[in-house]
């Protein structure tokens, strides 16, 4: 990438990695149906199933519970449904859980009726509350259904950690099934699902460095499953049916491949978002950086500058050469009011920036972003030096 310009939008999508674009390229040249049973056949269902290994492998899963989808939002659609399978005999769960702080694709409830939604509160820095979920479940009434509760692992704004485990464990003990939208953790912190009570973790390709259009369920066990959203032909064992979008799909595995590596040389670099933020408190010490009294993905800073719009930071940044959210990028390009922020009881207005690094982000990228920074921060203090002389 030229040096005039700097990409700080990772988790909106990361560019699509060498060996993940190789593994497109290669698969491309596979003519066959996985679900063919002559030779052709045959070699794409083993492509296909070697890279379900590389995802499962990811979050330390089993191959077979990984089921592929075109996306997140169509995993949350298909999850987030009162109408669950335990074997052949229907299970219902009559509740949705999920916190005030969720991206959109939880928030809109997938198949529940609106009245079947609880929202739960997040505190400032954008924590579940833990004594609220465990009232309200404690309320449910289990002769109607089970609860089933839905959390981001991380959120996809501030990158605030949830403390899963601790969730995990309170849904279980209420019999509850657990959802966890892992989009923006995989990859950037280790995950298991065999260790925080997590039935379902759902991920996406392209914010790991793979293609857009693929994203997977990834189940603790098979036991229990949701009716499936796409009925069909009876691929990805009946839970997803239409013929499976082979070169994606490797192009996810090549991509989660690397993760995991990444993870088990060290994780994502967290210095890179300290250096980020100290240049943002000496430049513009009246910022607020939202989250960063708790555990946060090492590669997310959200701030706001007083008095500043976000959409305008925003559009002050491209034009220096900086591409970065205001907010999350999960509207088709809306800019609007943070309901995250709002959540967390900072709605007033203004939005906040989010900064999201890649692994290989380097310090030239930085200085390139905290130059931008400063200059934007001394325009925006002429123009309110101005307004306030007019008044």
């Amino acid at each position: 990438m030229a040096r005039n310009r700097a990409y700080f939008d990772y988790n909106a999508s990361a560019p699509l990695i060498t060996a993940a674009r190789d593994a497109i390229v290669d698969a491309l040249a596979l003519p066959g149906n996985p679900s063919s049973v002559h030779m052709e056949g045959r070699a794409a269902k083993a492509t296909l199933q070697a890279a379900r290994r590389d995802v499962a492998g990811l979050v330390n899963a089993k191959p077979d519970h990984v089921f592929f989808t075109s996306g997140a939002t169509e995993a949350a659609s298909t999850l987030l449904t009162p109408q669950y399978l335990m074997g052949r005999a229907e299970m219902r769960l009559s509740k949705l859980y999920v916190s005030a702080s969720e991206h959109p694709c939880v928030l809109a409830g997938g198949r529940f009726a609106a009245e079947r939604i609880e929202i739960i509160p997040v505190d400032g820095s954008g924590l579940l509350n833990c004594d609220r979920l465990r009232e309200l479940l404690a309320l449910h009434d289990r002769n109607e259904g089970l609860p089933l509760v839905a959390v981001q692992a991380a959120n996809n704004e501030t990158g605030v950690l949830q403390p899963i485990a601790e969730i995990g464990a309170l849904v279980k003990q209420f019999g509850g099934v657990f959802v966890v939208d892992a989009v923006q953790a995989a990859g950037r912190i280790a995950l298991d699902i065999t260790t925080s009570s997590v039935d379902y973790f759902i991920l996406s390709a392209h914010k790991i460095g793979g293609p857009k259009g693929i994203g997977a369920i990834i189940a603790v066990s098979d036991l229990i499953m949701p009716k499936p959203l796409i009925r069909g032909g009876g691929q990805e064992k009946g839970h997803r049916a239409g013929t499976e979008a082979l070169t994606l799909i490797v192009g996810f595995a090549a991509a989660a491949r690397i993760a995991r590596e990444r993870l088990e040389q060290g994780g994502w670099p967290v210095l890179q978002r300290d250096k980020i933020e100290r240049g943002i408190r000496v430049i513009a010490p009246n910022a607020i950086i939202y989250g960063s009294d708790v555990e946060r993905l090492p590669n997310t800073t959200f701030f706001s500058l007083p008095h500043a719009k976000a959409e305008t930071v925003q559009i002050a940044f491209d034009l220096a050469g900086i591409a970065l959210s205001a907010g999350s990028a999960c509207s088709s390009g809306k800019v609007g009011p943070s309901h995250v922020l709002a959540a967390m009881g900072h709605g007033d207005g203004t939005g906040g920036i989010r900064v999201s690094t890649a692994p290989d982000t380097d310090d030239d990228d930085i200085e390139l972003f905290l130059d931008a920074l400063k200059k934007i921060v001394i325009r925006s203090d002429r123009s309110g030096t101005a307004a306030a002389d007019a008044a």
